[in-house]
């Protein structure tokens, strides 16, 4: 709540959304840092989450579609009010786990994710957009 506020962008969609979940994961690596797996992140985010008022859903499964047909499904790490939230425990975030985290987020159908990775010596933050074709 009271570093929210640097994260809120006007021109970022879902921005009051995205401001509060990536001051929530502030707070969690703060009191945590680095060094542990990606699971009991994921565990602090949601007690920190669920501090903070915010509607989610962990480990939610979506559907992966084809040319219109559904193929399978994936699950991702966090629904949070509309935002599709991916969590990773690595030194740093490479152009893999953004790849993977855009492809997860045009599949679900979602406009706004995020990619946060706890595993740095600080936070890591990627926000990603997904603009449906006209």
């Amino acid at each position: 709540m009271e570093n929210q506020v640097q994260y809120v962008k006007p021109e970022y969609p879902l921005s009051e959304t995205t401001g509060r979940i990536i001051a929530s994961a502030q707070e969690v690596h703060r009191e945590l840092g680095p060094g542990f797996e990606e699971v009991i992140y994921q565990r602090a985010l949601a007690l920190e989450l669920h501090a903070r008022n915010l509607d989610f859903s962990c480990e939610v499964w979506i559907d992966v579609h084809y040319k219109g047909r559904e193929i399978g499904k994936k699950r991702i790490d966090f629904l949070i009010e509309g935002v599709m939230v991916e969590i990773k425990a690595k030194d740093h975030i490479d152009e893999i786990a953004v790849i993977q985290t855009l492809s997860y987020l045009r599949a679900s159908g979602f406009e706004v994710g995020l990619l946060l990775n706890f595993g740095a010596k600080s936070l890591e933050i990627k926000r990603l957009i997904h603009t449906k074709a006209e």
